[in-house]
């Protein structure tokens, strides 16, 4: 499935389990990671001293977080380059044919530091390489393997892209498929509502998943469970992540407006801040 993962690094101490994850999917892929840490030369207050001292900082902090890549047995690299955080990560990436990028959404340990929320949720934004993000909370769950993958869809082309990407993951983990896709009638006056009936009103959320569960055919998946939700889309890929169980979801960035469709750019930044489990987005260049 994965052949070589990018795992960009910003402290050794504060995203422990993210690299403990990472390195459990190296295992079990056979993947080769390569541990980035970007020395940001964008600050005002830098100079060639402190862009040094940077960099010396990173070589301590890549080595310290190799060391967990080197005790599993995982083949990894390490490298330090210096630029900015988000667009080096993407262009790193995509220049050196990563298969997926693997980021906390948060650092714990210090606002300075540079991977915080918005350079990761950059990445989710320009990455045209898949994004796996997890919040690293208290309350949140680093399950692996994955046995219940959670596939939101709202029919279009992206979200089948990132639907593909998820039954291949399955496939490789032997993980079970929720494949959701939700109608928003919230804005529907009672008018409307007294006109279409419920069966109209999901039709266009069935046939999104009519479409992902033809695709699944042609994957070895042990399952594939369908749901069709009414509600916030958002709200409603988070009430299904705890009722499901789910372990990972997998979800496009771009998605369709419309009764019933999911708007999948807004909707996926938010489940990439609020989810308890990691969200792996995926890009689909129309």
């Amino acid at each position: 499935m994965y052949d070589r993962i990018l795992l960009p690094i910003d402290d050794s101490e504060s995203v422990t389990e993210i690299h403990r994850h990472a390195a459990a999917l190296a295992q079990e892929t056979g993947a080769t990671v390569q541990v980035l840490f970007v020395a940001d030369t964008t600050r005002k207050s830098t100079t060639a001293d402190v862009v040094g001292a940077l960099e010396r900082e990173g070589e301590g902090i890549v080595d310290d977080v190799a060391s967990t890549f080197a005790s599993r047995g995982v083949d990894y690299g390490t490298d330090v380059v210096r630029g900015s955080p988000a667009e080096t990560i993407v262009e790193y990436a995509e220049r050196n044919d990563y298969e997926l990028i693997v980021l906390p959404t948060h650092a714990r340990s210090g606002l300075s530091r540079y991977l915080l929320g918005s350079v990761t949720e950059k990445v989710v934004r320009l990455s045209s390489v898949p994004v796996l993000t997890a919040r690293l909370r208290a309350t949140d769950r680093l399950t692996f393997p994955y046995e219940r993958v959670l596939v939101p869809t709202d029919g279009s082309d992206a979200a089948l892209h990132a639907a593909r990407h998820a039954l291949e993951l399955a496939a490789s983990l032997d993980a079970a498929v929720h494949v959701l896709s939700v109608v928003d009638d919230r804005s529907l006056g009672p008018d409307i509502r007294s006109v279409l009936s419920t069966a109209e009103l999901e039709q266009p959320a069935r046939d999104a998943i009519a479409d992902v569960a033809g695709v699944a055919e042609s994957y070895d998946v042990p399952a594939v469970h369908t749901h069709v939700e009414h509600g916030a889309p958002a709200d409603t890929i988070a009430s299904a992540i705890d009722d499901l169980d789910t372990d990972v979801v997998v979800m496009g960035t771009t998605g369709r407006q419309g009764v019933g469709r999911i708007l999948l750019g807004s909707v996926a930044e938010q489940t990439v801040r609020t989810a308890p489990v990691p969200v792996i987005t995926v890009t689909h260049d129309e």
